[in-house]
């Protein structure tokens, strides 16, 4: 008697119960995003509608106009909030010989170095901080690196203090998905990941959101909801700032799928009506899609080497995504 494999699809822990969905108020600027999608599909189709809302490019200069409005103390409007140190110091102290304010104590941070950047992000609000003149030349070009406590440099790195590796982080994977600037240059995406779910969104983080979009057009939307890179990466489980339309009563959820891991060529899928199927590797990567349906339940997974693979089910209107070990 042939031997039937059949697989059980594991929930991927970020997607199991659940479809993001945008808050009223930013349904209109999320209009052209997919959020059933997930890994680099996601990831491209937020960065297309991030670059393609950034309607206004403002010169570095520009900053001044709009900067102290988007660090603004929320408990003191006429105040500023630093990054790294957190104080809060009066909004006319800004370092510059064009300023007439006698008193002048800080600068703007590139966050993402401005040295190292290649294109025309210089003048981007979404990665230009206030800080402390002297800790913003402490800091200098150093990569972000892991620590606890207050901000300082840790060997030949800089940890941006526990209040603030969030903010960092958010801001750095912003810079990459918008202007493809490397992670590498300025730390990783495994460290940025772990800050995003350790340090949630701040009120100064919303606030700066609303002020750059209105400033520049776009948002930065790992502000709007830090889970997005969960949903994209992977990684610990960052903060879901957005509601969820449940799906525990799809029919997705009622097919029968059975064992994993698995170690043939051949899975199958018992299901009571066509599902469209998409494969994805785990960093995204579409390999190949296919259908299933009541007499056709095999899937030929001969292609794929053994590791862990990510599995889209869709019967047009929903969708749910679950996981396979071949071995």
């Amino acid at each position: 008697m042939k031997k039937n494999y059949f697989i059980l699809l594991l929930l991927i822990t970020f997607l199991s119960n659940a479809q993001l969905t945008p808050p009223a108020e930013l349904e209109d600027y999320y209009t052209n995003v997919n959020f059933s999608l997930t890994g680099t599909n996601l990831f491209d189709d937020l960065a297309v509608e991030t670059i393609a809302k950034h309607s206004t490019f403002l010169s570095y200069t520009d900053r001044h106009d709009y900067l102290y409005d988007a660090d603004e103390d929320p408990s003191n409007p006429s105040n500023v909030v630093l990054i790294y140190s957190g104080e809060s110091r009066n909004e006319n102290e800004w370092l510059s010989g064009n300023n007439p304010y006698p008193t002048q104590t800080f600068n703007t941070e590139h966050v993402y170095p401005q040295s190292l950047i290649s294109n025309t992000a210089q003048g981007d609000l979404h990665h230009l901080r206030v800080c402390d003149i002297t800790i913003n030349n402490n800091r200098g070009n150093d990569p972000f690196v892991s620590g606890s406590g207050n901000y300082g440099s840790t060997g030949s790195g800089w940890y941006p203090g526990d209040e603030w590796k969030g903010d960092v982080a958010r801001m750095m994977l912003y810079m990459y998905m918008r202007y493809n600037e490397p992670l590498t240059d300025v730390g990783s995406l495994s460290l940025f990941l772990q800050w995003n779910a350790a340090d949630n969104a701040s009120d100064i983080e919303i606030n700066r959101n609303n002020v750059i979009e209105s400033a520049q057009g776009n948002r930065n939307p790992f502000i709007d909801n830090p889970y997005l890179a969960t949903v994209i990466w992977g990684g610990n489980t960052a903060e879901n700032r957005w509601a969820t339309a449940s799906i525990t009563d799809s029919e997705l959820n009622k097919i029968q799928i059975y064992p994993n891991p698995v170690t043939s060529n051949t899975v199958s899928i018992f299901v009571n009506t066509e599902l469209k199927i998409e494969v994805y590797d785990i960093i995204g990567k579409l390999l190949f899609n296919t259908k299933v349906s009541p007499n056709n339940k095999d899937i030929d997974i001969s292609n794929l080497n053994n590791g862990v693979y990510i599995f889209k089910l869709s019967n047009g209107s929903q969708t749910i995504t679950k996981k396979l070990i071949k071995q």
